[in-house]
């Protein structure tokens, strides 16, 4: 059974960095593509950052791009989310979500974490 757990947010000044972790259980990175999404309050969720470990593949949305880094975490089974230069629209609930396989993009993701959620102040 895989289970995807984030943590990690919280209230930040804008300017700000947080990090972001999602410690994953039931999957192996070496065949999963693991990608971070938000969804801000009256929104749909979006995309943010997806990593293919195995092949050394990441991949960002334009408006987090030179912000924000998806990474594996050196030990255990957990990706990481760091956030720099947060901005008050950044403000929102962060999700992890996992698929089998590298093959295609991140339109769809069969497993998802139940979000953290990351308030940016002015």
């Amino acid at each position: 059974q895989v289970q995807l757990a984030e943590s990690g947010g919280g209230l930040v000044q804008a300017g700000g960095s947080l990090r972001l972790s999602c410690e994953a259980s039931g999957l192996t990175f070496n065949n999963h593509r693991m990608g971070w999404f938000r969804q801000a309050p009256g929104k749909e969720r979006e995309f943010l950052a997806g990593l293919k470990w195995g092949i050394g593949v990441a991949t960002y949305v334009d408006s987090v791009k030179g912000r924000f880094t998806i990474s594996r975490a050196t030990a255990g089974n957990t990706v990481l989310l760091q956030m720099n230069s947060l901005k008050v629209e950044d403000t929102a609930v962060y999700y992890c979500a996992a698929r089998f396989g590298y093959s295609g993009g991140y339109s769809q993701m069969d497993y998802w974490g139940k979000g953290t959620l990351v308030t940016v102040s002015s």
